[in-house]
């Protein structure tokens, strides 16, 4: 994964004064309408940062944070990383008891000192300084001071002023400080006001300033946080990062110094493996044949590794090292997979994407070096384009699943830099195909057998079973269906890898005592796979409601009854149509079989905070009907 500068943990708290913590901080000072729903109020925060010049870049963080109860434990502790660029200068503390006296004082020696090494990282030269707080009675105080040098301006720490719902915030503040003559660009977003300036002919200095914000109840169903959060990010237009100098005011620029600083010197391939490639593609006519080709040559060949060293884990290392180590991370994975296609000369593009479940693109109107943690490839066809993750040995060729879907994303190229979006799984395509067909014996005992497809986003569903060996298979599997006294033999999965991938599941099922029988009744309860869950009342919603990524679910379950078994009470059928999306369950007898259907669409999309009422009656009838039962009368 794409190296993200971890620059702070914005929970960094201060001291204005430690003279002052025992009038100051006395927690019974806090407004009453702050610790509704806090579990944490910072008192004060003060953060400064002074970028004296492109290789000496300062933050100073000044906090005083007050635990309220158990739940804010978390909101005490304090990492710092550091690396070769970035220098730990000081840090010091105290703890005050709820009365805001002083109980002790802590320095850097009282930190942990940690390699800050990834799992799945082979190399990184990450370390941070960790402390915990080890206080046993609430409420507590903290106050933190806290200096940290950065060699470089490339990333330039940013402010958010309340990043957790569960955090009040009486006072907090952000200054950058620059020289009159230095270009920036700021983007303050969710601000009111402006910034206080004060200028000199040497300094100019900026100061962002919020006070009284309360604590925020969660709300499912919630948008990317950055869209409503209060936050100041700035970018500098002449840098310095690692020795590597440039300048850049957008993405076009960001592009052109990536490629040209970062990715064209690491292009190089030996003679040998050029005239390799060559020679793999040259009886293939269609030019999407030969990119899949390459394609199943480096999964064939590499394995993903994450190695975070090349200005700070942006430059990937060279395409001869992958080739002779077989590895590499994805920065290193897509370069290589782009200098074999210009071998076999197929352009393509080298692009930063902000990966995750959530999807989040570029900013279009602010460019910076630090919106991506990831990197893919776009090969554009004449009649076609491709978009490849190199990182997996397993995905098939032009599949992007729910890590890079539907975003924006930066292509460095030769000529620039510029904004692509990724294709989006979109509803229809993201499609489960569910049968099964089951023998109900008078016991009310169940047994048959199902076949599921996966497609589009559900097609990685089952990705943490895939590799796992046959005995955990069907532990994991009984986690996935949740049905009492579930048994599963004859489990298999086999993903189809075409350009319309498909993950198919089979398996022979047991439930004994599913449908207890009471004289001659039976009551059943026809959908037994797949339920809808309720979603939580919130009252008096203040956000969007944000559907991140729509489905569509089709189950069909066909019982095979016991002779003179006949529906006596069943729920009528249904159809829901909302703004949501669409419900349709209906069951019907047919000689001795009962056959259950249901389809449920939920349609992604932004709606307004009133419309919630709505998507909650939604799940809400759609799971009554998926957990009615019917009753059937035996002859």
């Amino acid at each position: 994964m794409l190296k993200k500068l971890v620059l702070l943990t914005l929970l960094m708290p201060a001291i204005n004064a430690f003279s002052q913590a025992q009038t100051d901080y006395n927690a019974e000072n806090i407004p009453p309408e702050l610790k509704s729903r806090a579990s944490a109020v910072i008192r004060n925060m003060e953060t400064t940062v002074d970028m004296h010049s492109p290789e000496n870049v300062t933050l100073t963080v000044k906090k005083v944070v007050t635990i309220l109860n158990k739940n804010g434990s978390n909101r005490a502790a304090l990492a710092l990383y550091y690396n070769k660029s970035t220098a730990i200068k000081s840090i010091k503390g105290v703890i005050l008891n709820a009365f805001g006296m002083p109980e002790r004082k802590f320095s850097q020696s009282d930190f942990a000192d940690e390699s800050a090494v990834s799992d799945y990282s082979l190399f990184e030269d990450d370390r941070l300084k960790r402390y915990t707080p080890n206080v046993s009675g609430y409420p507590y105080t903290v106050v933190y001071e806290y200096e940290i040098r950065f060699k470089q301006n490339l990333i330039i720490p940013d402010w958010y002023a309340n990043p957790y719902a569960d955090v009040a915030v009486e006072k907090s503040s952000y200054t950058f400080i620059c020289k009159p003559e230095d270009q920036v660009r700021i983007k303050a977003h969710n601000f009111k006001g402006t910034p206080e300036e004060t200028s000199s002919e040497k300094v100019l200095s900026r100061t962002w300033r919020v006070s009284n914000i309360s604590a925020f109840k969660y709300e499912p169903y919630a948008p990317n946080p950055d869209s409503y959060l209060t936050y100041v990010k700035v970018a500098a237009t002449q840098f310095s990062y690692y020795g590597h100098k440039g300048n850049y005011k957008n993405w076009e620029e960001l592009g052109k110094w990536i490629y040209d600083d970062l990715l064209k010197t690491q292009q190089t391939l030996a003679p040998a493996t050029a005239e390799e490639i060559k020679n793999l593609v040259k009886d293939i006519e269609s030019e999407k044949d030969k990119v899949r080709k390459i394609y199943e040559y480096v999964q064939k060949k590499t394995r993903y590794i994450s190695v975070q060293v090349g200005i700070g884990g942006f430059q990937p290392f060279p395409a001869m090292d992958v080739q002779r180590l077989s590895y590499g991370d994805c920065k290193a994975l897509v370069n290589y997979t782009q200098s074999l296609l210009k071998a076999a000369g197929i352009a393509s593009d080298y692009c930063v994407v902000n990966a995750g479940s959530l999807r989040v693109g570029m900013d279009p109107d602010f460019a910076s070096m630090d919106q991506g943690n990831h990197i893919i490839l776009c090969v554009p066809l004449k009649t076609d384009t491709i978009w490849l993750e190199c990182t997996s040995q397993d995905t098939p060729f032009g599949y992007l699943g729910t890590f890079t879907d539907g975003r924006t994303v930066l292509a460095c190229t030769e000529s620039g830099g510029k904004l692509l979006r990724t294709p989006a799984l979109n509803t229809a395509v993201n499609l489960l195909e569910r049968k099964a067909v089951l023998t109900l014996d008078a016991d009310g005992n169940i047994t048959g057998k199902l076949q599921t497809d996966l497609r589009g986003s559900q097609y990685d569903n089952y990705n943490g079973l895939v590799h796992e060996p046959y005995t955990e298979q069907l532990k994991l599997l009984k986690k996935e269906y949740d049905i009492d006294n579930i048994d599963f033999n004859n489990f298999k999965l086999v993903q189809k890898k075409d350009d319309q991938p498909v993950t198919t599941e089979t398996l022979e099922l047991n439930i004994p005592n599913y449908a207890p029988k009471t004289n001659n009744r039976v009551y059943l309860i026809p959908n037994v796979f797949n339920k809808a869950a309720i979603i939580p009342e919130v009252k008096n919603r203040k956000l969007p409601v944000y559907i991140n990524r729509g489905y569509t679910d089709v189950d069909e379950v066909v019982y095979n009854l016991p002779q003179k078994y006949a529906i006596e009470a069943k729920p009528d059928n249904k159809i829901i149509v909302s703004a949501f999306g669409s419900y349709s369950f209906n069951v019907k007898q047919e000689g001795d079989k009962l056959i259950c259907n249901r389809r449920l669409i939920l349609n992604n999309g932004t709606y307004p905070p009133e419309k919630y009422a709505e998507l909650m009656r939604f799940f809400s009838d759609v799971s009554s009907y998926d957990n009615s039962k019917i009753i059937l009368k035996t002859n």
